[in-house]
């Protein structure tokens, strides 16, 4: 059976691990904190889960997300990456994340910031532009008329074709936005970030009880189109 490995476990790591194990895949969940602190989400997530340390987390995955804070980046274990599809939940607040002037420059990405920290590993940014609930809400199966659709990034092609199948699996379509460079188009304050899934679309779409609405392919093509620095 295949396994989703996941470095952090918060909103957008337990969220994703609940879908994974609905949709048949086990899950090895790890945080900054140890396994002992996970003990209650395994519980709830049944046999499919397990705890453990980041670097057994990378080891056991056949995908692994990285879903920590950015300013921790220089944390995610690198040679226990090196092969692996990465998938970079990953965005730039400065009041928590410190001032970082390459990204404050746009001389580079988030995303490319983790590749170039793992530079054996396969990075795709995905899961990043899509508030946990509406994560949770929106997952639809394979075919269905109103499954949502989230956008990726990445350089290496047959990473995103694993990518791919991933959200496929946990209930997304995939919209292929570019090499890693253009992650960018789907970062926080841009017209893909949160507002396609908001039920009211001149809301923000990442807070309060918002049950989320259906944002199809088409939709999140445009929204990326739409960006601008």
């Amino acid at each position: 059976m295949a396994t989703l490995g996941l470095i952090g476990s918060g909103n957008i790591g337990s969220t994703l691990a609940r879908l994974a194990v609905d949709a048949g895949l086990d899950v090895v969940l790890s945080n900054s904190r140890g396994p002992d602190t996970l003990a209650s989400l395994v519980e709830e997530l049944g046999p499919r889960a397990r705890a453990a340390t980041p670097a057994e987390a990378a080891a056991a995955g056949d995908w692994v997300v990285v879903t920590i804070p950015l300013k921790a980046y220089q944390q995610v274990p690198a040679e226990s990456l090196a092969g692996k599809v990465v998938l970079d939940t990953g965005n730039y607040y400065p009041q928590r994340d410190g001032q970082i002037p390459e990204l404050d420059a746009e001389q580079t990405t988030t995303s490319e910031l983790l590749q170039r920290h793992l530079p054996d590993a396969k990075v795709v940014k995905a899961f990043n532009n899509i508030y946990f609930k509406h994560l949770a809400a929106l997952a639809r199966p394979s075919g269905a008329p109103d499954r949502s659709a989230l956008p990726i990034a990445g350089d290496d092609p047959a990473a995103k074709t694993a990518a791919t199948a991933l959200l496929d699996t946990l209930g997304f379509d995939a919209v292929d936005a570019g090499a890693l460079a253009e992650g960018w188009r789907f970062q926080r304050d841009t017209p893909a970030y949160a507002v396609p899934y908001a039920k009211d679309p001149r809301g923000t779409g990442i807070a309060g009880d918002d049950p989320g609405s259906p944002a199809s392919a088409d939709t999140i093509r445009t929204a990326l189109t739409a960006a601008r620095r």
